[in-house]
């Protein structure tokens, strides 16, 4: 198990490193930071200082071998806007993200799991078509635009909530329940699948078969084996939670890591960039390492396949 588990690593260092390398050099290749930073009507003279300031007049290589080597020892970069630590700027951003980001996935959940599990249970029946028409369209409508009307009824027509900002408990409400339903009507959909193709199985009907009731039948034997898949679906939830807040972020001005990169983005702070999406890759990285511990939890068989391979 530690063997794999170090292993995991390994592969989740590696993701981390490719996702840094391809940003730094996709950034150097999209345009000159010091042509916006500056403006075009600055002298040549002030851009060219610029650049040899931030040695941006060096090679890509140069650059990059330079960056890396800070990197090791935790120096992402300055802020090309303001010359503060790009680590700093993201670290002091995480609590805000992780205020909407926690709640909108209790909220999926909370949503999705039992709602797929009433699904199953119902197949065919009014509630499981019900349920699926409403996960069909809450995972189609583009999280903007499930944003918007939200703020159209229950802040401009209803006025029950402010429309952005972030001062109180209420301006989180809305990019929660934003956040939250697109992944709940994913986990629904997920759920009810997994649940369909286990109690088609032929232990389920073994385990009827014994005159266990069906609530023992589905508490027992079904969601124990439908959790193993569903398990999947969740970590890479949990992974994506933060690149999910890019939109709903802009959107609802909540000022977290999804509108800081945005902001980078747009006024080219290339050391911000990179730090953004090093952090995401390195919470998808973790999220998915997550997972693969809740499947030795879950399922004793793959703890017992590991230490079989192991010998």
């Amino acid at each position: 198990m530690g063997l794999y588990l170090a292993g995991r690593v390994a592969r989740g260092l590696l993701t981390i490193f490719l996702v840094i390398t391809f940003a730094f050099v996709v950034l150097r290749l999209s345009g000159d930071p010091a042509l916006l930073i500056m403006s075009v009507d600055a002298p040549p003279e002030a851009i060219e200082a610029f650049r040899q300031s931030w040695g941006l007049d060096r090679s890509i290589f140069a650059q990059y071998t330079t960056y890396m080597l800070h990197a090791i020892t935790g120096d992402f970069g300055n802020s090309m806007r303001d010359g503060r630590p790009a680590l700093d700027l993201v670290l002091e951003r995480i609590p805000a993200t992780l205020a909407l980001t926690i709640p909108a996935f209790l909220l999926k959940l909370a949503i999705g799991i039992p709602a797929g599990v009433h699904a199953a249970l119902r197949r065919n029946s009014a509630a499981d078509r019900t349920i699926m028409m409403l996960s069909v369209l809450g995972f189609t409508m583009p999280s903007f635009v499930l944003a918007m009307l939200l703020v159209l009824v229950f802040s401009v027509e209803l006025g029950w909530l402010p429309s952005g900002g972030s001062d109180t408990v209420a301006h989180a409400i809305l990019p929660i329940v934003t956040l939250g339903t697109a992944g709940a009507a994913v986990l629904a959909r997920f759920t009810r699948s997994a649940m369909l193709e286990v109690l088609g199985q032929p232990y389920i009907r073994t385990a009827s078969a014994k005159g266990l009731t069906w609530r023992d039948v589905v508490n027992r034997h079904a969601l124990p084996n439908a959790a193993i898949p569903t398990t999947t679906i969740i970590g890479f939830m949990i992974g994506a939670l933060i690149a999910g807040t890019v939109v709903i972020e802009s959107v609802f001005a909540w000022p977290g890591v999804g509108r800081l990169l945005v902001v980078a983005v747009a006024n080219r702070d290339l050391a911000v960039v990179q730090t953004v999406l090093m952090f995401v890759a390195a919470s998808m990285v973790t999220a998915n390492l997550l997972v693969d511990i809740a499947y030795g939890w879950i399922d004793p068989r793959m703890r017992t396949s590991r230490r079989a391979g192991a010998h």
